[in-house]
């Protein structure tokens, strides 16, 4: 299951050499929305403003992040 993930106007972040930011939403895949919400803890902190569920995110919201959809990877060891 995908969610979505965007960030405030101050919150920017370096994950995996991918920068995100407000102008991107950082898209986690995980089994449920309580498993990729622990994953964006992990990755931006509490620095990111809202997540969406796969199911609640709408794609006419992407005129408001020029720099589209950006998957968060995790590193393979």
């Amino acid at each position: 299951m995908k969610t979505y993930f965007t960030f405030g106007q101050r919150h920017t972040h370096r994950v995996n050499g991918i920068t995100f930011d407000c102008d991107s939403v950082a898209v986690i895949n995980a089994d449920d929305e309580s498993a990729a919400r622990a994953k964006a803890f992990e990755y931006f902190g509490d620095k990111w403003c809202f997540s969406y569920p796969e199911n609640q995110w709408n794609d006419e919201n992407m005129k408001y992040f020029p720099r589209g959809l950006i998957e968060v990877e995790t590193p393979t060891p």
